[in-house]
């Protein structure tokens, strides 16, 4: 039987209480082995803040997820550097893997843009893709994306970075070890 894993993919930048009920409710509903976070190095479809470094996104994340044994710090796409191309990675997790199935773990607002990703059409026989309403961006039917029911919560990575930089607290919003990281490290104009 082929191991099953999840990917959640993403600039990260904060991580935050969305990202984390995403990834656990994929891993409940898809029956997954474990889902490996795997923040961008450049992601080609928005621009990192420029405020955090690679190694500061990714300590928040091991900061989130070091108490969940299902989930896992993945720094393919970091370690490579450059644009991180989608179609790259699974190509290169699936050679490394050939016993994996992938599940691709995406937002509504990632949904919307699937055509547009770079090789869609070669990415989609390689992986499946899971995909969760997101405000903003109703389910209009994808046959190309298994829906998975959860929460729908209005938060996003630009929101919290302005909440920081104005000094509006950010409790409960940013998972505590990730956010006591922020304030202590400044990041964000915290």
């Amino acid at each position: 039987m082929k191991k099953r894993v999840g990917i959640m993919g993403g600039t990260f930048d904060p991580v935050h209480i969305a990202h984390l009920i995403m990834a656990n409710e994929a891993y409940h509903a898809l029956s997954l082995d474990e889902v490996r976070f795997m923040p961008n190095a450049s992601p080609p479809h928005k621009t990192i803040s420029g405020q955090t470094s690679a190694a500061e996104r990714c300590r928040m994340i091991e900061k989130c997820i070091a108490d969940v044994p299902y989930f896992k710090l993945d720094l393919t796409e970091v370690l490579r550097e450059g644009k991180s191309y989608s179609f790259d990675t699974i190509t290169h997790l699936t050679h490394q893997e050939p016993d994996t199935d992938f599940f691709f773990i995406i937002g509504g607002d990632m949904i919307e843009s699937l055509s547009t990703w770079h090789r869609i059409e070669e990415l989609k026989k390689m992986i499946t893709f899971a995909g969760f309403e997101r405000p903003g961006y109703p389910d209009r039917g994808n046959e190309d994306v298994i829906m998975i029911k959860g929460p729908v919560i209005e938060l996003s990575s630009t929101m919290l970075r302005k909440r920081l930089l104005e000094k509006q607290d950010c409790r409960f919003l940013i998972p505590e070890k990730a956010y006591t990281y922020i304030l202590e490290e400044g990041l964000y104009g915290s």
